[in-house]
């Protein structure tokens, strides 16, 4: 009867859903430091992003690297499930927080472990809509209702307040009109190291981050979704109703800040605007958010031009699009997948 026990209890134990996929880093520089990646957006599929972006930092630099999903009722994979993200204690013990999150209003519980990391100091890297990566209603009851997009409290809430930008507007025509990646004049920086070029097929977003923050590139709007494409001149009034060529100036897609918190710590922080799974084909794109890492967690003097980048494995990302993302699929899938 005991070992009947014990077996089923085995066996219950190997068939647990697992909350979290974790790649152990391998010999590098980033040995030893953590990375947490939040996954949980419906357009840009960050599920399958931030999963290469770990693999590379992984494998190729030494970082222990824990992604995140939004889980919906069945054990799924679902960026569309806005209010659950299990794993966030993986946040007790980072040394870094890379984001890409939309609108999503995880219980206190959850919440907690994130305005925990926030608070203590912990770098961030947000892309592209973590600039609205939480969105609480006038009612709520929420302990951290302040860090919503439309909050009155801490107006703009996490988006402007932190990262220096809230959701404002497409300022490229959305799905039709790409980025190019333009380097700020005379501007210098650790994470622009090695940077060539950088393309995107997601738009530019309209942006004014303060003037606490670096600007290090702006986002020239493109004719077409491709790299060879010719810039756009057409004009546009900005939500303040300023009319404008799109391109004349162009918007901030990358900034840099050393921000001191509500809690008197200093968080170093990068923001983009750029950030879909498909941008991450782009090799320009990958070194500055592996530049950024390198950056926010200590090790500047690390940085160099040939830094791998490289991509691990086939990476076929799924285009951005609402309900563009993968069915069925639970975390014990991606386990078996990707730590044989």
């Amino acid at each position: 009867m005991i070992q009947f026990t014990l077996a089923a209890f085995a066996i219950a134990t190997m068939t647990t859903p697992k909350d979290r996929l974790v790649f152990e880093g391998k010999t590098g520089p980033g040995h030893g430091k953590q990375i947490v990646f939040l996954s949980g957006d419906e357009e840009y599929r960050s599920e399958e992003g931030l999963v290469q972006l770990a693999r590379i930092l992984s494998e190729r630099h030494g970082f222990k690297c824990t992604v995140l999903f939004s889980i919906n009722n069945a054990g799924q994979i679902d960026p569309n499930t806005q209010d659950n993200e299990p794993g966030m204690d993986a946040l007790d013990h980072a040394d870094l927080c890379v984001m890409l999150l939309r609108f999503r209003h995880w219980p206190d519980s959850q919440m907690k472990h994130f305005v925990d990391f926030y608070h203590r100091g912990g770098p961030i890297i947000a892309l592209r809509t973590s600039t609205h990566a939480f969105d609480y209603p006038a009612d709520s009851t929420s302990a951290y209702k302040e860090f919503g997009w439309k909050s009155k409290l801490w107006p703009g809430g996490f988006g402007k307040q932190v990262l220096g930008e809230n959701w404002v507007t497409h300022w490229g025509n959305h799905g039709h009109e790409a980025t190019h990646g333009v380097l700020e004049t005379q501007t210098q920086h650790p994470i622009l190291t090695g940077v060539q070029s950088v393309f995107g097929t997601t738009d530019v977003y309209e942006a004014a981050p303060p003037s606490g923050c670096q600007i290090l590139m702006r986002g020239q709007v493109l004719t077409g979704m491709n790299i060879t494409d010719t810039p756009a001149t057409h004009r546009k009034k900005t939500v303040g109703g300023v009319e404008q060529e799109v391109n004349e100036p162009m918007m901030p897609i990358l900034w840099v800040q050393q921000r001191r918190n509500e809690h008197g710590k200093s968080n170093r922080i990068v923001t983009t605007t750029m950030g879909a799974a498909t941008d991450l084909l782009n090799e320009g794109l990958r070194r500055i958010l592996i530049n950024g890492v390198y950056w926010c967690t200590g090790l500047s003097r690390q940085i160099g031009p040939n830094l791998d980048v490289n991509l691990i494995g086939e990476y076929n990302p799924s285009h951005f699009g609402f309900n563009g993302f993968k069915v069925g699929i639970k975390i014990d899938d991606l386990i078996s997948e990707y730590t044989k």
